[in-house]
């Protein structure tokens, strides 16, 4: 690991400004995917921000009949409040799916919805990577492509998103509140959070230079069933080949969120007004622009299946 140095930031805004004042500085709370990526050489700060004296820890309701969830609220906290179970039961049954128990208990919000989008091949860095050093090439491209994107990749990158706790959050509409370095605030809602790879795949979110996350809001509950299925190589401890976050409601309309397939957690709203139709119809929408490869064509028939599944729970 190549040395660094390090400081504790009191408010958010001290926080974005130590980022602004340290050029390639990251921020750090649970830590769970940087120090990972620093041992490997593959993350190399210079300068590391500690959040965790934020007052950023708490769930709260909000007048709009929402929640608020602070950025630095543990995975496992959030998965486990009564509301959340209550009124957004998708996210969390997403959440307790994720990783492992030990690392819930670390990871936050933020950095959950902050993994890097990535591939065996940008672990590699004895291989060409565009996300490692832009430019390079993308050695997952012609490589082994069975667990990587099938639809809205590009000729630059074909790597996935691993979060399944952004799946759901994209199925609830959720929106990222942030703080910038010169204290103004922004609301990004969450499908506008995520890039897509383009030909700039290192840039993987709409935050600026500096800009924090300081929480998570959701809307009033959706009511309907509400529903985190995964599918994956291991019963734990592993990504998802394809999952599907859904709300569907009585008469069959609903909403649905894909994970595994895509560099960001993948929606398409134009396409679920074909749910009642059934899931043939719906996914054949979903992923009207899907270029699956040899390798993982077999995701777009197992997303429609995974979707099948959903959908027949959320009719018992």
């Amino acid at each position: 690991m190549n040395p660094f140095t390090y400081e504790r930031a009191r408010t958010p805004a001290e926080a974005a400004s130590a980022a602004v004042r340290n050029p390639g500085a990251r921020f750090i709370a649970g830590g769970t995917n940087l120090l990972d990526l620093m041992k490997l050489q593959i993350e190399t700060p210079a300068h590391l921000i500690d959040v965790n004296a934020l007052a950023l820890n708490k769930i709260e309701a909000i007048p709009e009949g929402g929640l608020r969830i602070g950025a630095l609220v543990r995975n496992t906290d959030l998965a486990s409040d009564e509301r959340v179970r209550r009124d957004y039961a998708v996210l969390s049954r997403a959440i307790s799916a994720g990783a492992s128990g030990q690392i819930r208990n670390k990871a936050t919000t933020a950095g959950n919805l902050l993994q890097r989008t990535r591939c065996p091949y940008f672990y590699d860095t004895a291989q060409p990577c565009n996300k490692r050093t832009p430019g390079s090439g993308c050695s997952a491209i012609g490589g082994v492509t069975r667990a990587l994107a099938v639809v809205g990749a590009s000729n630059s990158c074909i790597a996935t998103h691993p979060s399944d706790m952004a799946v759901a959050m994209r199925a609830l509409d959720a929106t990222v509140e942030t703080v910038k370095p010169d204290g103004s605030t922004r609301r990004i809602p969450i499908a506008e959070f995520y890039r897509l790879p383009g030909d700039t795949p290192q840039i993987e979110t709409a935050l600026e230079g500096g800009e924090i996350i300081t929480a998570v809001t959701l809307p009033p509950p959706a009511g309907g069933a509400q529903i985190y299925r995964k599918v994956r190589d291991r019963a734990s401890y592993a990504f998802a080949l394809v999952s599907v976050a859904a709300v569907v409601q009585r008469d069959g309309t609903g909403r649905v969120a894909l994970g595994g397939v895509a560099h960001k957690p993948w929606r398409v709203e134009k396409a679920e007004a074909e749910l009642p139709r059934g899931a043939k119809v719906a996914m054949a929408a979903i992923m009207a622009d899907a270029r699956p490869t040899r390798d993982n064509a077999f995701k777009v028939a197992l997303a429609e299946r995974t979707l099948a599944s959903v959908l027949a729970e959320a009719k018992v």
